[in-house]
């Protein structure tokens, strides 16, 4: 699979900002930020990008429900999901994955690291 965009999706500015960094310089990605569910949701549709990284704790719409979402809106049901998340214990992540997200990466992550991390994820082409 190749990437040339990715939805990143945090509550927390210092996540989007260490984030998008990552993304941006180490993976060479163009990188486009969301802090809330709601506001994933819209900029999906809008941006169509090839991956989505979503945390799984949000005030507000969680992880796992804008997830739910993002299949529900034709233009982002197949788009490719990762959950960031602290809580990365084995039901947890099987939990995630039963709900259709391709993977899992713990946080904090290692901002050098990261798209490498993600590619391992992701289903090779």
């Amino acid at each position: 699979m190749t990437i040339h965009k990715v939805l990143l999706v945090d509550d927390e500015d210092d996540i989007r900002t260490i984030g998008q960094v990552s993304l941006s310089r180490v993976g060479g990605w163009q990188t486009v930020l969301a802090s809330s569910g709601a506001d994933a949701l819209a900029k999906a549709a809008a941006e169509r990008p090839d991956l989505i990284l979503l945390d799984v704790m949000m005030p507000g719409m969680d992880g796992p429900t804008t997830l739910a979402r993002l299949r529900a809106q034709e233009s982002t049901a197949t788009t490719p999901v990762i959950f960031m998340t602290a809580k990365i214990q084995k039901q947890e992540v099987a939990r995630y994955l039963e709900l259709g997200a391709v993977g899992v990466i713990g946080k904090p992550f290692n901002p050098l690291t990261l798209p490498t991390d993600i590619k391992k994820l992701l289903p090779s082409t």
